[in-house]
């Protein structure tokens, strides 16, 4: 999951409420103002008498050439390393990212920011971003903060819908009323999740709760960001989940509750380029999956033949975390 701190120094007080409003993970500050930073919001201060303290919590490297890699990763084991480039290069960037070094970009401009997030396609996961002004540093998070990974989806189609019995589904209340074609990746498997839409569909019954996605079974995974997968039955308020809609398009959204009740459940079976993938959601006509264009369909209308939307992965998971390793999961 990405992380933005902002460096402000001097003091501005303009800048830290920006940054905090903008959804920044932490400031840096000069000496004596971290007091002033947790007045006006809570968030992570970077001083000497801040939560992280310069030197021993955090070290900034200014990096000249290939020499210097071994040390930096030796660092990063101890302490957050902030890696200044001379001349910002991306190419030390990229082979500590390549080596698994955890650093911290120093970036100067919005151009910057997006080039460290997208090297070597995963990009760097923390930066430290130096604005001249609050302007600038609204639209940078404004768009950094809106920049997610996009999710290739593929058509999976329909070969099988059948009551389970009774068993504990979740509902996930987050904090983003979600629009039209969008929803959450659920599935029986992390590597084949079906997108589930959010309840923002009027209906004769309930009254929409756009901000609602009846995701499924405790068991079941669903995507988060940074690439993982978690247990839906592991969220809790406050936890960051993945929103994504039909074309792909992805934004963190936060669980504000979790509701897990005992509900009738069906098991939805599909078919995508000649594998087989499943999930299980509450049979219940609020319910929907998603179609190719972005049309929330009932589960309980769907029938042999329909397509809806998936997103596959070839790689295993442990933990959640994405592995080189051959799992089969039925």
């Amino acid at each position: 999951m990405r992380k933005i701190w902002v460096k402000i120094d001097p003091w501005d007080k303009d800048m830290v409420t920006t940054a905090i409003e903008g959804g920044a993970d932490g400031v840096m500050v000069p000496e004596g103002y971290s007091e002033k930073v947790k007045a006006l919001g809570l968030i992570q201060t970077i001083s000497e008498d801040g939560d992280l303290k310069p030197g021993q919590d955090v070290v900034t490297f200014k990096i000249s050439g290939s020499s210097d890699e071994a040390e930096i990763s030796r660092l990063c084991r101890e302490k957050k390393v902030i890696l200044e480039c001379t001349d910002w290069s991306i190419i030390p960037l990229e082979n500590l990212i390549a080596q698994g070094a955890g650093v911290i970009a120093q970036v100067n401009s919005l151009e910057e920011a997006q080039t460290a997030f997208g090297i070597l396609e995963k990009g760097v996961e923390h930066i430290l971003f130096c604005p001249k002004n609050p302007l600038e540093l609204k639209e940078a998070l404004d768009r950094l903060q809106s920049n997610t990974d996009h999710i290739p989806l593929e058509v999976a189609e329909i070969i099988e819908i059948k009551p389970v019995g009774m068993g504990d589904r979740v509902c996930v209340d987050t904090c983003t009323d979600m629009k039209m074609g969008e929803g959450m990746l659920v599935g029986n498997a992390s590597s084949a999740l079906f997108l589930v839409h959010a309840e923002s569909v009027e209906n004769p019954y309930v009254a929409p709760r756009p901000f609602r996605v009846n995701a499924g079974a405790v068991h079941a995974y669903t995507r988060v960001p940074g690439g993982k997968t978690r247990y839906l039955s592991e969220l809790c308020a406050g936890d960051p989940v993945l929103i994504t809609d039909y074309k792909g398009r992805a934004s963190i959204g936060t669980v504000g509750r979790l509701k897990i009740e005992k509900r009738p459940l069906m098991l939805i079976k599909a078919m995508v380029g000649g594998k087989e993938i499943t999930s299980i959601v509450q049979n219940a006509e609020t319910i929907r999956l998603t179609d190719p264009d972005g049309n929330p369909v009932s589960v309980v209308a769907l029938r042999p033949g329909d397509k809806v939307l998936v997103a596959l992965e070839a790689s295993g998971r442990h933990f959640g975390m994405k592995i080189s390793e051959t799992i089969t999961e039925k």
